[in-house]
């Protein structure tokens, strides 16, 4: 499956793993609720780890983590519900990770400009076939009138 990261259209290496799933080796993420509870073994093996955050986690129980985290993935429920604008917001602005940011659920195309301006640099679409439009929505805007992350 192909994602979109810093503005181009790549192959993703990266697997979801269910907290009752067994752990893989290569690239993983896993839910806030699994890091917390396998921290040690998450930590000890090889390849790179990411966290998948949903709406309701908190942003602030993952800060002192950061370090060792190279993918934040946002779950969003659906287009409606915006908390995970907020956490990647405070993800760059606050705890100033420098890792990917990388959206994934139920998100609308149009919102990715929006996303983009917040911090997130990644984005997985639920159909292939959407990531060109998905991208050319980075670039609905050519002017901005305040400040934000990027």
């Amino acid at each position: 499956m192909q994602i979109i990261k810093d503005q181009k259209i790549i192959d993703n290496t990266w697997n979801y793993i269910a907290d009752d799933a067994e752990l893989k080796a290569g690239d993983i993420s896993v839910s806030l609720a699994r890091w917390q509870q396998d921290k040690p073994q998450l930590l000890a093996r090889d390849g790179k780890l990411g966290i998948r955050l949903g709406a309701t986690d908190s942003v602030a129980e993952l800060a002192d983590d950061l370090a060792h985290i190279q993918l934040i993935e946002l779950d969003f429920p659906d287009f409606a519900d915006g908390r995970l604008f907020s956490q990647a917001w405070l993800l760059r602005g606050r705890y100033h990770y420098q890792g990917e940011i990388r959206a994934t659920g139920h998100y609308m195309p149009d919102q990715v400009f929006y996303l983009s301006r917040v911090g997130v640099n990644a984005f997985s679409a639920e159909k292939v076939e959407d990531l060109p439009v998905t991208l050319s929505h980075l670039h609905d805007f050519t002017v901005n009138y305040q400040n934000s992350i990027n």
